[in-house]
């Protein structure tokens, strides 16, 4: 089996999605997504990746990604290329996994939980407006008893990202505290200690305003903070941490385990986060998670994304030992995952169902291949590697740099 074609498909509907199908010889068609709202991973798709993968064996999935990886360090990897090579990869497992007709989870060694837990990212898309209903203007108690009723019992905002604007994140207000602190008071109010609260900080903050913003956090017994100061700073992050009894999540912007490895070395924080579309895929994933839980630290799976971001999540959660949460987007997932795919997940008591189709188990809807707000792009061909060819342990990269 070799793959035959690598395609990219985005709708005008959903701009931030960039779906990726690699196509195989056999007729197996393997289904990846990333992220392109700052537009460059399609053109790293295309552009760089693709000429390395095509004429390619897709279950070679630990190979592929090395040889890929190597070409991409001669110029820098962390960022748009990672996360084209992020939605490849996830597309080979999804392969292998219609391959050998099993899900995704086995061929990574199968279940450590059936039941994934999940806390909701509260931005609005469609009918479903979260984010507008934690707003000053709004009641934010009202939208915990909501996502109670939808069984979900873990909810994340970012109250105070718009106080950050005015001194660019250097200070803070305590007036301005007592305005972010609303809605976490009107959900304690409404349903008490019934749902848990994280909080977003989307690192817009220096250290000397989060400590601030910390101690006014802490009679509300938060879940956690996360993504507190760029990512560029851990040792002020380390000094946050212990400042406050709040655990801090860091980050999703750290990519692959080589970048999260000074982190956990540092112990920077307690609690680590990665995104599967954004680090390199699900093998990486799994080392991210397996370094972390060497230094005895918990996982939470970034996940604002589509239905086979959220189905990868989904596996590598019931695999994974060491996972704290995975998470989604009710607004997302009850709106436009059931038109693009043939999965919609469902919440129980705070966790999620895996999938059990072969590979991802989800796959596109056939008619948003006929839709108007299509663009589609196709790579295809040999390839520029003419075949990849061992010399001696490494691949002969040389030729195609």
């Amino acid at each position: 089996m070799i793959i035959t074609a690598i395609e990219s498909l985005q709708w005008a509907e959903y701009p931030r999605l960039l779906i990726v199908r690699v196509h195989t010889d056999d007729g197996i068609i393997g289904y990846g997504e990333t992220v392109d709202k700052i537009p460059g991973a399609k053109g790293a798709l295309h552009g760089t990746i693709a000429p390395l993968m095509l004429g390619q064996n897709p279950l070679d999935i630990e190979g592929l990604w090395r040889f890929v990886m190597d070409n991409l360090m001669y110029h820098g990897y962390a960022g748009a290329e990672t996360r084209a090579l992020s939605a490849v990869e996830i597309a080979l497992w999804d392969i292998a996994g219609k391959k050998f007709n099993i899900p995704l989870y086995q061929l990574l060694g199968g279940k450590t939980r059936s039941r994934i837990p999940t806390y909701n990212t509260c931005i609005g898309f469609g009918k479903i407006q979260d984010y507008a209903a934690w707003q000053p203007e709004s009641d934010a108690g009202a939208l915990a008893k909501s996502l109670i009723a939808d069984g979900i019992y873990a909810m994340k905002i970012w109250p105070f990202d718009r106080f950050s604007e005015s001194h660019f994140g250097q200070y803070i207000h305590p007036n301005q505290i007592e305005s972010g602190l609303q809605p976490i008071r009107q959900i304690r109010d409404a349903v008490g200690s019934e749902m848990e609260i994280g909080i977003e900080c989307h690192f817009r903050w220096n250290r000397a305003s989060i400590e601030r913003i910390a101690r006014a956090l802490e009679p509300y017994n938060i879940l956690f903070l996360e993504d507190v100061i760029p990512a560029v700073h851990p040792d002020e992050i380390k000094l946050l941490s212990g400042r406050t009894s709040i655990p801090i999540v860091g980050s999703e912007t750290l990519f692959t385990r080589w970048q999260l490895r000074e982190w956990l070395e540092k112990h920077v924080s307690q609690i680590v986060m990665t995104d599967p579309l954004w680090t390199g895929g699900i093998a990486e994933t799994r080392k991210i998670a397996s370094l972390a839980e060497t230094f005895g630290v918990p996982l939470v799976l970034h996940n604002i994304a589509g239905p086979f971001c959220h189905a990868a999540c989904m596996h590598l959660g019931a695999h994974i030992p060491n996972l704290f949460f995975m998470e989604s987007v009710r607004a997302l997932y009850k709106s436009y995952f059931s038109i693009i795919g043939d999965y919609t997940p469902e919440v129980t008591k705070g966790t999620m169902d895996v999938p059990e189709g072969a590979g991802l188990g989800v796959n596109l809807r056939p008619e948003m291949l006929n839709r108007l707000d299509l663009t589609r792009e196709i790579s295809e061909g040999a390839g520029l590697a003419g075949g990849r060819r061992a010399m001696g342990d490494h691949w002969a990269v040389e030729e195609i740099r």
